[in-house]
């Protein structure tokens, strides 16, 4: 494989605080590469790094030559004046420059250097530059390329700035949190986009069915450390508890030894010039190992919900709608006791608009909605993020609250309720304004779920959270005695916690599906698969088929139906010998990418194989 980047010993702090300490990994042709770790441990500043917009204490950070390198930033931004097309020439790129460099010769008398620059413009396919940005921006749903950034929502601008990135086809892509802001179609368009293209990737993101189809290789800091995993997410759970066991085992296995050397240590102290000096030596080593305290964040947070009665609310024929645009019509829904509601949709469908109308913010053109006694609502909004920053984080908990009730007569102090968070006592005690945005996010849940509330309302909590903290929340939902209303792209974070979703498809048509998201997917599947297998048009055929009429295969047929069951099962056992190869730990990095390369292709060639299988099954029955 041809190297693009190397890493080595790469160190960053700030101050007392060390993101990473002597790290090194590296990205060859073809490995797409999600980061992992908690927030604040430093993803997205060693991807600044990276690329070049940050500095670093010590190590270096080496790219082949030429290499093409395009990034995505967590949180975009462009003058307010420019057009959705100039936002496409705004950052500087080789092919922009070179763009720039070819209107400025052609400004200039004589047009010194225009052969040179014509030249430079045919290799670098410049020449199409505004045409491609046209069309990946309408691939990515952006239509108006006159529409000014200053009003474009927080997920066009995600997107905008998508297409910059993409647009001149890196040899390696760099993305921060590619998923935020995009809807769910944008999301599963982008997870496809990359499965197809050849460019390497370096990735942060949360969304881990994201993580799991694109990447073939996981990188984890922690404790200032880097961890490398051969393989997918799912790959990397498993691998990361294995090293979770057996590091715990160490510590243990060292706790055990230091007792019976300290006890030596302390025997005639004063005799203590004579003992063996690579013994004591040794003892200080050990003494390193025994006092690690490693934190596995497996927290489970029970926090006691209010009693809520048997009322919760009702919406009694609601209406909205801006201009042309419909949010509501006719809109009517009594919520259940401990129900748990997803709501998904295209940006743009009206889902925060519908929630801020539950809320009070937004009152409805006409309709009512009538709101139980004993309801008490935490409302998690995706604007909702205002802190004073020379606060201290712990600070900021107790002034809602010294202590937290858990229920069965147990309590937690606003210390220990923050722990439950992953904030650390030191964490806690630092002021909001050095806290990541991630952190933030963090603290403004625990604000939320401190005050006891029993009808939780979570506008995108996912956005900027880490995978633990996501964990935490997850396990929190499902034991939660209460109502939630989510809204969230979140795939995983959706199928772990809702019972049901309400589909926002635009103009006030709003579906109820019984099922989470996954479920939801299929059926959507299905029901386009249905529609493209509909009956051709009757002028296209030389009889008509009664639906009651049944007919037999085709030799044809029969032997295709055939020889699918064994490509299907021969598949199936290429499929698990990989599977186990890739758990095995024997293989070479070679062939751990080449292996992780084909799974994905395999698991396409059985979903095409099977419905074809299905459908031949229908006629044999």
């Amino acid at each position: 494989m041809i190297p693009y980047l190397q890493v080595d010993n790469l160190t960053k702090s700030f101050g007392d605080l060390v993101l990473f300490e002597n790290i090194s990994f590296g990205i060859a042709e073809g490995e797409r590469i999600g980061l992992i770790a908690k927030n604040g441990s430093g993803k997205t500043t060693l991807l600044n790094i990276i690329a070049g917009k940050e500095g670093y204490d010590e190590g270096a950070v080496v790219f082949r030559r030429d290499l093409k390198v395009g990034y995505l930033e967590q949180d975009p931004q462009y003058p307010k004046e420019l057009t959705v097309l100039e936002a496409c020439f705004h950052h500087g790129n080789n092919v922009v420059e070179l763009i720039k460099e070819y209107e400025r010769c052609m400004e200039t008398e004589g047009h010194p250097g225009l052969e040179d620059l014509l030249a430079r413009m045919d290799h670098e396919k410049a020449w199409d530059y505004e045409q491609k940005a046209k069309q990946i921006l309408s691939q990515l749903k952006i239509h108006n390329f006159d529409q000014r950034v200053s009003q474009l929502s927080g997920g066009q601008l995600k997107r905008v700035a998508l297409a910059n990135t993409l647009i001149t086809e890196p040899d390696l892509l760099i993305l921060d949190e590619p998923t935020n802001h995009l809807d769910l179609d944008m999301t599963e368009w982008l997870e496809d986009y990359l499965r197809r293209t050849n460019c390497s990737l370096l990735m942060v993101t949360h969304d881990r069915y994201f993580l799991d189809r694109v990447c073939n290789e996981i990188i984890e800091i922690d404790n200032t450390q880097l961890y490398q995993y051969k393989g997918n997410y799912s790959y990397y759970l498993e691998k990361r508890q294995e090293r979770i066991d057996s590091k715990n085992v160490e510590v243990e296995r060292a706790n055990n030894l230091y007792r019976t050397e300290l006890d030596w240590m302390r025997r005639m102290p004063q005799a203590r010039g004579h003992k063996a000096r690579y013994r004591q030596d040794a003892f200080y080593e050990l003494e390193k190992v025994a006092k690690q305290r490693f934190n596995n964040d497996n927290v489970k947070l029970e926090i006691k919900a209010s009693y809520i009665g048997s009322k919760i609310f009702e919406a009694d024929h609601l209406y909205k709608r801006f201009g042309d645009l419909k949010i509501l019509e006719d809109f009517s829904y009594i919520f259940s006791r401990y129900e748990k509601m997803g709501i998904v949709g295209n940006n743009g469908t009206g889902k925060s608009t519908f929630i801020k109308i539950l809320m009070g913010q937004v009152s409805p053109d006409s309709g009512t909605i009538d709101i139980g006694e004993t309801v008490r609502f935490g409302y998690y909004s995706q604007d909702g993020l205002k802190f004073d920053e020379q606060m201290k984080v712990i600070d900021v908990v107790q002034d809602i609250a010294e202590v937290i009730e858990l229920g069965n007569g147990k309590k937690l102090t606003a210390s220990q309720f923050l722990q439950h968070f992953l904030f650390t006592p030191e964490t806690q005690h630092s002021y909001v304004y050095k806290l990541s945005g991630g952190e933030r996010r963090r603290l403004y849940l625990c604000t939320i779920l401190m005050r006891n509330p029993n009808f939780l309302v979570l506008d995108e909590p996912t956005n900027d959270l880490d995978i633990v903290t996501l964990n935490v929340l997850e396990e929190y939902l499902q034991n939660f005695k209460g109502c939630a209303i989510i809204v969230s792209h979140d795939r995983y974070f959706m199928d772990k916690v809702v019972d049901h979703l309400l589909v926002f498809n635009g103009q006030a048509d709003i579906r109820d599906f019984p099922g989470n998201y996954s479920d939801y997917r299929d059926w959507k599947d299905a029901k386009e698969q249905q529609e493209k297998e509909t009956v051709k048009p009757q002028e296209e055929k030389t009889s008509r088929v009664r639906l009651n009429d049944k007919r037999k295969m085709s030799f044809k047929e029969k032997r295709e139906y055939e020889q699918l069951e064994q490509e299907i099962a021969d598949l199936e056992q290429e499929k698990k010998s990989i599977e186990d190869l890739l758990c095995s730990g024997t293989l070479s990095v070679d062939e751990l990418t080449e292996k992780s390369k084909r799974l994905p292709i395999i698991n396409d060639l059985v979903d095409e194989k099977t419905m074809r299988w299905l459908e031949l099954s229908e006629i044999e029955s």
